[in-house]
C-alpha cells in the first residue's frame, strides 16, 4: 500500500470533517490499522509536507497536522468528483489547452500534465489537450501557481469536424480500460457488500467497518485518476460506472455509522486555546 496515497484518503474522509487537523499520534495509529509502520507513516508525513500539501505546529511536545489551502482544495476537488449527485447536462462545449513550454522547464511542463490528468483532460495531441467540463478557470489558476502562463493557451470551444463527438472521445481516452477497471471494482466488491448484509451491522465491529469502508474509498479514489467523468451523452450503452458508483455508495452507507465511531474514539485534535 502506498502510505502517501492512505494518507490522503484519510485526510479526506475523516479529519476533514474534524476540524481539519489531527495530531500525528492519532495518525499512526489509524495508520496502523493498515499495517503501516509509524516510521512509514512519517516518511509520508515529510514527503507531503515538502510538496506543500499539509502544514505543521507544535503544541508543547505534541505535533498537529492540518492540510494547506492547496491540499484542502485537491480534497474538495476530490470529495465532489467521488460523491456527485446529479451530473449536468452536457452544453457541448469543450475546455482546451494547448502548451509550448520549453524544455529547460520540462519539470513544469510534466506537472502541468499530471494536473490536466487529475482534472480529466484527455490527450488529443502531445501539447494539446480536451476535457467536456467547463474548467477553464481551474486551469488558469494552476498554470499560474507554476508560472508557466506564457507558454499555455486556453480555449472554450465548439468541435465541428471530422470526427463524431464520440469519436473524439475514443481518440482521447481509453474507455475501455477505464470500463474494465470498473468491472474488476464491481467484482471485488459486490460479493463483500452481500457478505456485510447477510451479516447484519451487529455481525461486524466498528473497527472493521472503518477499515473495510476506508479501503472501499481509497479503492474508489483512484477512479479520479482513470475517469475523466465524460458526460452520459458521449458514453457507449453499456457503460457500467453507474453499477460501480450505485455498489460504492450503497456499502458506504452501510459502513460509515461503525467507521466514524471507531474513528472518533482514536482521533485527537489540538486543544483548544487557554
Amino acid at each position: 500500500m502506498n502510505s502517501q496515497s492512505m494518507l490522503f484518503t484519510i485526510y479526506g474522509e475523516y479529519v476533514r470533517h474534524f476540524g481539519g487537523e489531527i495530531w500525528v499520534g492519532s495518525l499512526t495509529r489509524i495508520m496502523g490499522e493498515f499495517g503501516l509502520t509509524e516510521q512509514a507513516v512519517r516518511a509520508a508525513i515529510s514527503r507531503i509536507l515538502r510538496q506543500g500539501w499539509i502544514q505543521s505546529r507544535k503544541i508543547g511536545n505534541r505535533s498537529y497536522y492540518s492540510m494547506t489551502e492547496k491540499g484542502k482544495k485537491r480534497l474538495n476537488e476530490a470529495a465532489a468528483r467521488i460523491y456527485k449527485q446529479n451530473p449536468e447536462q452536457w452544453d457541448g462545449k469543450w475546455t482546451m489547452v494547448s502548451y509550448n513550454i520549453p524544455e529547460k522547464i520540462r519539470e513544469k511542463r510534466d506537472q502541468l500534465r499530471k494536473e490536466l490528468t487529475w482534472l480529466g483532460f484527455g490527450m488529443l495531441t502531445t501539447s494539446t489537450w480536451i476535457s467536456p467540463h467547463n474548467i477553464g478557470e481551474r486551469v488558469k489558476e494552476i498554470t499560474q501557481s507554476y508560472e508557466v502562463e506564457g507558454f499555455v493557451e486556453i480555449f472554450c470551444c465548439e468541435h465541428i469536424g471530422w470526427s463524431g463527438e464520440k469519436q473524439l472521445v475514443e481518440k482521447c481516452w481509453d474507455l475501455q480500460e477505464i470500463q474494465e477497471a470498473y468491472q474488476r471494482f464491481i467484482d471485488k466488491y459486490q460479493p463483500k457488500y452481500e457478505e456485510f448484509i447477510k451479516k447484519g451491522p451487529d455481525g461486524i465491529t466498528d473497527g472493521e467497518c472503518f477499515v473495510e469502508k476506508t479501503y472501499l474509498v481509497h479503492e474508489y479514489r483512484k477512479f479520479l485518476f482513470v475517469d475523466p467523468d465524460i458526460p452520459e451523452s458521449l458514453l457507449p450503452k453499456n457503460w457500467n460506472a453507474k453499477e460501480a458508483d450505485g455498489l460504492f455508495k450503497r456499502f458506504y452507507e452501510e459502513l460509515n455509522p461503525g467507521a466514524i465511531r471507531f474513528f472518533e474514539s482514536i482521533f485527537e485534535a489540538a486543544p483548544e486555546p487557554v
